[in-house]
């Protein structure tokens, strides 16, 4: 559907509180818009929000969108909520998150999105920090909290816009970037996607949408990465490979798990870049940052310092303390089979006696569809607890649980610790109670995981 906001005076936002839609909501605010927007539970987000200026509700209902011009709604609303409804039977047109973010990025010149299975929001923050520095004053809109710009949206003033692209649902197709990252294909969302083809299809399609006179900053060595570019002209490469446009060489890490390597162009070394952030992964987010930001013209040095001045985002290898103990607490994201591996890896490089692995998994569709990947992804784990499935949008139709995960898990490695705690409280006092002082105690996954991470840092 195509729009022209001129044409609208109050938009109201169904799921405003999630962290995709909420950064729209801020940029209309900042454009002048009168805002509405309703969840289902009141947020940080949402307060923030409606000091602002936004109009919230807290819970749907027909009356929030009776004088709405335009609708925007978030992935995670279903055609049956009752605002929807409304809208389709009194004519209000409604859009997608995806297709707002699409219209509002038209109107830059220098459109950046950052695609990939794994690692858009670290790399955004990357791209979008590094742009920051060199006084670009981008538009920013990324996946989580960064520090820097205070949150997770900064409105710019600039033709420059950088934003995740996110493939779920095909959300991805409705932008029409001049600049596309590419940082890895995987399988996931496998609830929507039918199987790597059909993702690899999505992904064609996406990086078929830039113009001539733009540019594909790709992973080549992901092979359906490889896929989509072969027969694309306007691509740069970036990765361990000598063959790249962009290469990192000459990789230490120092005691505290962090890399250093050299970034190559065409042979010559660019500059020596320190990373604040741990694992091999990271290099490659970094990579990817570096190679989109010195396509644009920004300067080597200028991303080189921006690169070891970043700590990274909220949730992402997120140290958030150390008990009386001496047991160091750290939590991440990482949902996914790949993810998982590349955070464990990341932790090798990082002192410790015992490494505890705290395990939520995220939704019953991709523990189901990714079930023995799972399983043989926590063989560098020393204790490993798997908590209680975080349904998000489901509901349990799969007969699938987290004791059927543990117990599959226990079976390939007999050796290890490895056992189910249903709830938070139970699991938080295992650890307080078998724990040593040196040990490295991880939270992760993509739902409320980290809380388990307070409550054994509470006195």
């Amino acid at each position: 559907m195509m729009i022209d906001l001129s044409k609208y005076k109050t938009i109201h936002c169904i799921g405003i509180g999630g962290i995709g839609l909420s950064a729209i909501a801020d940029i209309l605010l900042s454009r002048g818009y009168n805002v509405s927007g309703s969840d289902m539970k009141e947020s940080d987000i949402t307060t923030n929000l409606a000091a602002r200026g936004a109009r919230i509700y807290i819970g749907h209902s027909a009356e929030n969108v009776e004088n709405a011009d335009l609708i925007v709604y978030s992935a995670a609303v279903s055609m049956e909520n009752p605002e929807l409804a409304y809208a389709a039977s009194n004519n209000i047109p409604a859009i997608t998150r995806a297709e707002m973010l699409g219209i509002l990025m038209d109107e830059y010149e220098n459109s950046i999105a950052i695609s990939g299975t794994h690692g858009k929001t670290t790399t955004t923050s990357m791209v979008s920090l590094i742009l920051e520095n060199a006084k670009v004053e981008p538009t920013i809109l990324v996946g989580g909290n960064l520090a820097e710009i205070g949150g997770n949206v900064k409105v710019g003033n600039s033709k420059y816009f950088v934003t995740e692209a996110c493939e779920y649902m095909d959300s991805f197709l409705s932008l029409r970037p001049r600049i596309e990252v590419i940082l890895n294909i995987d399988s996931d969302h496998l609830d929507y996607f039918k199987d790597i083809d059909h993702i690899v299809s999505s992904f064609d399609k996406f990086a078929k949408l830039v113009p001539e006179n733009g540019l594909i900053v790709a992973y080549e060595a992901n092979p359906f990465v490889n896929q989509v570019i072969k027969n694309l002209k306007n691509v740069v490469t970036f990765g361990f490979n000598e063959g790249c446009t962009y290469c990192a060489e000459d990789v230490k890490f120092d005691e505290n798990g962090l890399p250093a390597f050299n970034v190559k162009k065409d042979g010559e070394v660019l500059a020596r870049v320190q990373l604040s952030v741990p694992g091999e992964h990271n290099i490659l987010n970094s990579m990817a940052a570096f190679a989109c930001c010195h396509s644009l013209g920004i300067d080597a040095n200028i991303i080189a310092e921006t690169l070891f001045k970043y700590h990274g985002t909220q949730r992402r290898f997120d140290i958030i303390g150390t008990t009386q103990e001496g047991v160091k607490v750290v939590d991440d994201y990482a949902h996914h089979p790949t993810e998982i591996k590349a955070t464990l890896s990341a932790c090798m490089n990082v002192p410790h006696n015992k490494l505890w692995c705290l395990f939520q998994p995220h939704t019953y569709t991709r523990t189901l569809a990714l079930f023995d990947e799972f399983a043989e992804s926590f063989d560098k784990v020393d204790e490993l607890i798997i908590a209680e499935i975080y349904a998000a949008r489901e509901k349990n139709i799969y007969k699938i649980s987290s004791q059927q995960l543990a117990d599959k898990i226990k079976e390939l490695h007999p050796e290890k610790s490895v056992r189910y705690i249903e709830d938070f409280d139970g699991i938080a006092e295992y650890v307080k109670a078998n724990a040593k002082r040196g040990d490295l105690v991880l939270t992760m996954g993509a739902g409320d995981i980290y809380k388990v991470g307070e409550l054994i840092l509470e006195k």
